[in-house]
Order: C-alpha cells, then structure tokens, then sequence
C-alpha cells in the first residue's frame, strides 16, 4: 500500500479528511446495513436532535501500523462497549458490538493509505460517533439515528510532543451527581470548553476537575483519566462514579501490573494528598500518558519530584510498554489487538 504524500513527522492533533467514512442509519426501529462513502458533509433538518438537545454520543481510538508493516486498531471491543453503555443512558438505540467494530475496521482498512508508518510518531485518529438526525421539538429522543465513523492522520495530542504539563485546578465542575460524567457524550465535552479556555487565558495546560460533591477529590481533566505514581511505585488511579472509564488507563493498570510487576490501586484520591505523589500523568487514547510536572491551586503550587523536564521513570516505562504492544514490538495480550489488514 503506497501511503499519501504527507510529512507525518509534521502532524499536529488536528483533522484532515480523508477519502472515506462509514455512514450507517436507524429508521423505523432498526439500522440498515451501512456503507463506505466518500461523502464528508452531513445533511441534516435545522430541527434535528443532535442541534436542538445536544443527543449525541462518540468514541477516540486509533490504528497503527506495526514494525511488521500490519495495521491494526486497539481494542475496539471496549470502545463498541462504552458506546452502548453511553447510548443507552441518552435513550439512544444501541449500535450492535460486532457492526461496530466491524465498521471501525472497514473504514481503517479503506483509508490506509493515511495510516502513518512506522516509527514517524503519528497514528490515525478513528473517531465512531452516533447522533440523533430526525426533526423534533419537543424535548424527547429522537427516532431517527446516523452512525458514523471517519478516520484522520494525527501527530501529538499537545504540542510540543511528550514534556510535563502545567495543570491548575478548575473551579469549575465537569460533571454533576449522578450525571452523565462517566459516559461518552458530546454535553459533557460542551461544557468542559468554557473552562478549558479560561485554563490557557492563564498560562496552563489543563483542568483538574474535582468531586462535584464535595471539592475534595480529584476526578479528570476534560479529556483524560489521572494516574499518579506513589514514592514506593504503586499505580493509583482515581476512584469516581463522575469520571469516564478510560480504556487507556484499564489497560495501563493491567500493563503496570502483568507487565512491569507493580502494585496497582483504584481509590479516592483526595486533593491534600497530592503532594505526596512521585510522578503524575493524564492518560487516554490521544496522548497515551501525558506527564504532570506542576499542579497549581490559586496561589499554591504542587510540584512533582518527576520535575519538568521529562516523564518520571515509572510513568517512562508505562508509556514505552503500552505503545510498544500497541506499535507490535511487545506481545500483547490475548484479544488486545485486532489486526486491519
């Protein structure tokens, strides 16, 4: 497979469209079969669903292309799992697990040519999505549904590549009690934007968010899962009912564990405690593990003795063993990788 003509080592985590996507539609209580298509554009009433009551859900993966020369895609089993899990509390019909990934591989496989080779540091972005099309008004599921998925080549999630991020605390909350933090929908990403922005206006790289509850606890940045690494190595992940079930840091934990022989713990994990950490980083499918270097709350600075100027040595080895499978120069385990073509 002859690959396009694009300076790989140049991408930034932005979207180029590519030749084609996967459009499937839901109609009279059933989806039909689905379809590759070069069209990009989405034609839809000014009273769809989507516009007017924001019902629309969505997944992030990647495919690779391995040192062998294979393209593969990661655990797409997880995201068509999530995606069900999100459709249904947004009252959304459920996109079966074997059409979706079905459809994921399908579009990866017709779009290879923009998979990055080997070794450039780029990856192709999948990005399956589901919204509510038809007409309606009055505030009530919609009855009709596209499912789509576009591919696009991606370098780094933040510029400048892998280096500790600067992140302030937000005062803002990302999700509300027993509300929709812990699924995949666009709402909540809508309502991470306002404060993301207020974070850069100021010089930082990310939001911590906290416990909507009570401000006590640390949850997630508005696109990624904490991980932080005790003084003793121990892998610690927050605990929330609020926070998004990263497949990133599943399979980090399970990496850290089965792997590299660490001890691993998922548990509350309060904000005076931050200070007692080794080493911080925000996982998920964009960036893998983007290190922490300082975490500022107003006038009060936390900082980690991994320093700014490169990933702390656990954070190091668990990012390098991750993409190592994901990139095929380490066995996976059983079911992890799913081979394109």
């Amino acid at each position: 497979m002859e690959k396009k003509n694009i300076e790989w080592s140049k991408l930034g985590f932005d979207y180029i469209k590519t030749d084609y996507r996967f459009v499937a539609k839901y109609k009279d209580g059933a989806w039909d079969e689905g379809t590759l298509s070069k069209d990009a554009q989405v034609v839809m009433s000014e009273s769809a669903a989507v516009l007017q009551y924001a019902q629309t859900v969505f997944e992030g993966m990647k495919a690779y292309t391995t040192a062998d020369g294979k393209i593969v895609t990661f655990r797409p089993d997880l995201n068509a799992e999530r995606m069900i899990q999100s459709a249904q509390r947004l009252e959304m019909p459920v996109y079966p697990k074997d059409k979706f990934i079905d459809a994921v591989c399908q579009t990866i496989k017709a779009n290879a040519a923009y998979v990055p080779p080997y070794g450039s540091g780029a990856t192709l972005y999948v990005r399956p999505y589901m919204f509510g099309s038809n007409a309606v008004i009055g505030v009530k599921p919609a009855e009709e549904y596209e499912f789509r998925v576009f591919v696009t080549p991606v370098g780094p999630y933040f510029k400048g590549g892998v280096k500790p991020l600067t992140i302030c605390i937000s005062d803002f909350d990302r999700a509300a009690p027993h509300g929709t933090g812990n699924i995949k929908a666009g709402l909540n990403y809508a309502m991470s934007l306002h404060p993301y922005m207020e974070c850069h206006r100021k010089g930082y790289d990310e939001n911590m968010y906290l416990d909507p509850a009570t401000r006590t606890k640390v949850e997630e940045t508005g696109g990624a899962n904490f991980l932080f690494v005790t003084k003793d190595n121990k892998i610690v992940t927050p605990k929330s009912n609020s926070i998004l079930p990263s497949i990133t840091r599943r399979s980090l934990l399970y990496v850290a564990k089965e792997y590299l022989g660490l001890e691993t713990e998922e548990r509350e994990i309060y904000l005076d405690e931050l200070g007692d950490f080794a080493e911080c980083g925000l996982c998920g499918t964009a960036a893998v593990i983007s290190p922490v270097g300082k975490v500022v709350l107003h006038d009060k600075e936390i900082c980690f003795p991994s320093g700014m100027n490169d990933m702390g040595p656990t954070t190091k080895k668990l990012y390098e063993t991750l993409t190592g499978i994901q990139m095929g120069s380490i066995k996976a385990p059983e079911g992890w990788i799913y081979e394109v073509c």
